[in-house]
């Protein structure tokens, strides 16, 4: 049984999901929240969710490239943009050109924004990243002691308008780190001129008052995922991926299921063919071990995911037919479930989804 003309795959987006997301996040946090709308807003589609976000206040956005924030800025033509990845000379003119706040992570960086903004004749805004103990981006401890020392020299052409810094661990709260970064960052503020602070993100929302300064920034809490796996979600499903069964057949005891042999039917048993596969972002790794949901009914991944297709066990489902929609992320399952099935982290579940998914963004609740 088979039909080729049915749709095949679709990512819905619930806008009002985020929205609510974001209010949730401010309400936790008891500060300004900035919209983290990276990698094309964790996969879920910039515009629509930037739109959204503006519409309800939001005044502040963070993205990791240059040309991410150039798509951003006519969307929200009136909102702050921080570019995450810093300001690099060959960078210079096109962040002021979009109006684009680097975030520096070097004494190099500072040398060079404030070598623009001196040629200029004209202050340029910009926020300093402080590394308090990730060492990823931003000024290593030996920079920020210079930074400290020699402040109003370096940073005499420009606008501090952020000091910012990352948690490593906010995903754990018990985690001995998060108080240590913590007490590095308060060390630094200290001691660099006055400007507003931002040290939490998703997971520093769930740590409290202490970490939210007077910004912070959620990514992952906008779009549904849990901060801190193991505790109850806080955040509203936002993304919801379904596929539709091509195709089902019935097999005997024995036989069995994808590429290389890997699943044995242990009775006769019942298989629907999904379009969807690693092409698409489904997971290698979550053959024989993933979940599809029909209905809110759960039915096993069964042999290897392939490039376009998944094989599902629906033998419990007999309503299951050719052109029934199943679940991949969503209401049933969760995006940490998915995660945990393909043993990596909920971030790369979203951003994973491929770019032929077609996403269907819904406004109404």
């Amino acid at each position: 049984m088979n039909n080729p003309d049915i749709e095949t795959a679709t990512l819905s987006v619930r806008l009002a999901a985020v929205v609510d997301n974001y209010r949730t996040c401010a309400r936790l946090a008891d500060t300004r929240i900035a919209g983290v709308v990276k990698a094309g807003a964790y996969g879920l589609g910039m515009e629509p969710v930037a739109r959204a976000l503006a519409n309800i206040g939001c005044d502040t956005f963070f993205v990791a490239r240059l040309e991410e924030g150039a798509r951003l800025r006519p969307i929200v033509p009136d909102t702050r943009i921080f570019v995450l990845d810093g300001a690099p000379l060959h960078c210079a003119e096109a962040l002021i050109a979009h109006r684009l706040t680097p975030t520096l992570n070097s004494l190099d960086e500072i040398a060079v924004w404030s070598a623009v903004a001196h040629s200029r004749r004209t202050s340029l805004d910009a926020a300093v990243h402080i590394d308090t103990g990730m060492n990823r981006l931003g000024l290593p401890a030996y920079e920020a002691t210079v930074l400290v020392s020699e402040a109003r020299e370096r940073l005499r052409d420009l606008n501090l308008v952020l000091v910012m810094s990352h948690l490593a661990c906010s995903d754990d709260p018990s985690a001995k780190m998060n108080a240590q970064q913590l007490a590095r960052f308060r060390a630094a503020l200290a001691m660099l001129p006055p400007a507003p602070a931002s040290l939490a993100a998703s997971g520093g929302v769930m740590l409290g008052r202490d970490y939210a300064f007077d910004l912070a920034r959620p990514g992952i809490a906008l779009y549904g995922g849990n901060p801190q796996p193991g505790t109850p979600n806080a955040f509203k499903t936002v993304a919801c991926l379904t596929g539709r069964v091509l195709q089902l057949r019935c097999v005997d005891k024995g036989e069995v299921v994808g590429y290389g042999a890997t699943f044995q039917a242990e009775r006769p048993t019942t298989l629907a063919t999904v379009a969807l596969g690693y092409a698409d972002g489904l997971m290698r790794a979550i053959g024989n071990r993933g979940m599809g949901a029909i209905n809110g009914m759960r039915a096993p991944v069964v042999g290897r995911v392939s490039m376009d297709l998944i094989t599902l066990d629906v033998t419990e489902i007999p309503s299951a037919t050719v052109g029934t929609e199943i679940e991949f992320i969503g209401d049933t399952i969760s995006l940490e479930e998915a995660a945990a099935a393909a043993r990596t982290a909920n971030y790369e579940i979203l951003t994973a989804i491929g770019a032929r998914v077609p996403r269907v963004h819904v406004s109404a609740p």
